[in-house]
């Protein structure tokens, strides 16, 4: 059931959200959460769908906040709501109401949402694009107890990452962590596996692509080693070499389906570990309201302080390929196997 509101009012859009459940025959309100989307026109679509497969897991109230451009100064000063309430099988198994905000009321966005929002329950808000660098002191985030970004999505993702880290308040999270929640199981999984030390690390994945950084903070907090980034032609992230003194603990995903996991003295196994849809994400953030500690720690750990432990892992590898060229003529394939063998071939098995 779909309800077009033109020119409307927040009480006008409770009322027709009230009517329309008497309509379907549900009366009682059985969600668990306000959901608010905060996007563009061109980015909705998609967002709302993620939405609408993550509530058959967590219904809720979707609240689509649409700022819409004005074309002209009279536009600009002119403040207009319209609405689109969409109930039963139009909402999967919540609410969605779809607000375009005009003009004025656009720097007003919060005083549309607060009466719209379920009561005695929790709020989320959600930047698929665009979100902003202090997501608490946005006048929309101030209102969620959970704020849900995507660096991914950002021009500069990996400078997106600082800003994130100065700006962090707990209950910020991103996607790009969400995204890598089973190499983290599995990588913790390994090491369960085997009793050993950890050396060094490397994380293999497409420039760019801030949940390489991530998860290369992330090991490098938690296992006190020096982690590299190397770059790779993806999708997302390829690979996670681990040096230990029981020799390489690596896993591989090439296609972005399925991953090698190879320990030394095991055989080795597949492991599925598929890239997730927005939806999957979403919901993986809706299972828990309460801040992520382990992200903030990852976060806060620093791409500076990375880089600079990163760096000793190859100390001496520099100033050997910047050596004499008839040095470089007289081991013509020396230099490439010191240098990235170890992780193509363990890549390979």
């Amino acid at each position: 059931m779909k309800t077009d509101l033109t020119d409307t009012t927040s009480s006008k859009i409770n009322k027709a959200l009230v009517l329309g459940r008497r309509a379907i025959g549900t009366p009682a309100v059985g969600m668990v959460l306000t959901l608010v989307i905060v996007t563009d026109e061109e980015n909705a679509y998609d967002a709302l769908k993620a939405a609408n497969e993550a509530s058959r897991e967590h219904p809720s109230r979707t609240l689509v906040v649409i700022k819409r451009v004005s074309r002209s100064p009279r536009d600009r000063s002119k403040a207009r709501l319209d609405a689109e309430v969409r109930l039963g099988a139009d909402a999967s198994t919540g609410e969605t109401v779809v607000l375009r905000l005009y003009g004025e009321v656009v720097d007003h966005a919060q005083s549309v949402v607060l009466p719209l929002l379920l009561p005695d329950a929790p709020v989320v808000v959600w930047w698929p694009v665009n979100a902003p660098t202090d997501p608490a002191k946005d006048p929309l985030g101030a209102l969620a107890q959970r704020r849900v970004t995507d660096t991914y999505a950002a021009e500069q993702p990996i400078h997106e990452l600082t800003a994130r880290a100065d700006a962090y308040t707990p209950g910020d999270t991103d996607l790009a962590w969400t995204r890598i929640t089973p190499w983290r199981s599995m990588l913790a999984a390994a090491l369960d596996q085997v009793v050993c030390e950890v050396t060094s690390a490397e994380v293999e994945g497409e420039e760019f692509n801030p949940s390489v950084e991530l998860l290369a903070m992330w090991l490098s907090d938690r296992l006190k080693v020096p982690v590299r980034r190397s770059k790779s032609t993806g999708p997302g992230l390829t690979s996670v070499r681990m040096e230990t003194s029981t020799g390489p603990i690596v896993l591989d995903r090439p296609d972005g389906s399925l991953a090698t996991l190879s320990i030394q003295g095991q055989p080795d196994r597949a492991v599925a570990l598929k890239r997730r849809d927005t939806a999957e994400l979403i919901a993986e953030e809706l299972r828990r309201l309460d801040p992520d500690d382990t992200y903030a720690t990852a976060l806060k750990f620093g791409l500076e302080r990375l880089d600079e432990e990163a760096a000793v892992t190859a100390p001496a590898a520099e100033p050997e390929a910047e050596a004499a060229p008839a040095a470089a003529e007289a081991k013509p394939t020396a230099k490439p196997a010191a240098k990235k063998a170890p992780a193509k071939k363990a890549a390979a098995k």
